[in-house]
């Protein structure tokens, strides 16, 4: 499908999903990056307990807590 086509039938309100490969489209800037982090045996712990009494996994709390804390400082998503 050509681009002016494409345009014309996104204007209109068209259903385009058919015409698009979803199977290689990314999304910049949220491709995972692996990262290991040594912790002492006592902030696990405390990371585990805060995790369980929230419902969710140690690794989510960690995610969770570290972009609010880079929400807060100035400039920390200016490479985003």
């Amino acid at each position: 499908m050509k681009a002016r086509e494409f345009e014309k039938k996104f204007e209109a309100g068209e259903e385009l999903g058919d015409a698009l490969d979803f199977s290689r489209a990314r999304r910049p800037n949220l491709e995972l990056r692996r990262v290991n982090v040594d912790f002492p045996a006592w902030v696990v712990d405390s990371l585990d307990r805060q995790a369980e009494r929230l419902g969710i996994t140690r690794q989510a709390l960690i995610k969770i807590w570290i972009a609010q804390q880079l929400e807060r400082v100035p400039d920390a998503n200016s490479d985003l």
